[in-house]
């Protein structure tokens, strides 16, 4: 009679390794996925990882606005030294010159100088003429309509203007005045040309005897 072969029997003792470790040993076990990793902290004296800083809302004039000091305690007052205003310079004094001429002649001598002046640039309600003898002819035909239409001209100061010695302490300064030293009394040379003088701006021109002048001005000015 055949045998049957028995069937295997598995024993305790048969089986596998166990996954317990033996004694003093550590089973390897399946090395985890790595994950996100924190983020490491910053070394000493270097700067940590940049984040964005978050969005900040801004003003059209976000600017940095200094704010008004508070006023201390005033300090007691002091007496400050007091100022002495500083003298006015004194105005320049006219530029005279000089024409020589006779008594006779002064007159021409002077309207060629008013011509000189008007050639070079100076407006014709400038220059002021004055005469110490014999009337220029022009005061004399505006004397004639009177004494009132001959001073509106002066006023109004758009031409040159003529004037007696006699007479011209009514006139106003202009820039230039010419004198015509063509006669009258030494008197009256006296006192029309340091007149003359007053009432120039920056030009004074005499036309006459150069002695006579300079006596009267050295004496006068």
């Amino acid at each position: 009679m055949p045998l049957i072969p028995e069937e295997p029997q598995i024993h305790e003792s048969a089986q596998g390794p166990r996954a317990t470790p033996a004694s003093g040993r550590i089973a390897p076990t399946p090395r985890p996925v790595p994950g996100p990793r924190p983020a490491a902290p910053p070394r000493p004296g270097r700067p940590g990882p940049l984040r964005p800083a978050p969005p900040v809302q801004r003003t059209p004039h976000d600017v940095a606005v200094a704010k008004p000091a508070v006023p201390g305690p005033a300090a007691p007052a002091t007496s400050a030294p007091t100022q002495v205003p500083a003298p006015v310079a004194a105005s320049a004094a006219p530029q005279i010159q000089l024409i020589p001429a006779s008594a006779a002649g002064a007159l021409d001598a002077a309207e060629e100088a008013v011509d000189l002046l008007l050639e070079s640039g100076r407006a014709p309600g400038e220059v002021l003429v004055i005469t110490t003898g014999e009337q220029h002819p022009w005061a004399a035909h505006e004397l004639s309509f009177g004494d009132t239409a001959y001073w509106a001209q002066h006023d109004a100061g758009d031409d040159v203007f003529y004037a007696e010695a006699t007479s011209a302490s009514r006139a106003a300064s202009r820039p230039v005045v010419v004198v015509a030293v063509n006669g009258g009394s030494a008197a009256a040379v006296a006192e029309a040309l340091p007149l003359a003088h007053a009432r120039a701006g920056a030009l004074l021109i005499v036309c006459g005897d150069p002695q006579q002048i300079n006596s009267v001005l050295g004496a006068g000015v």
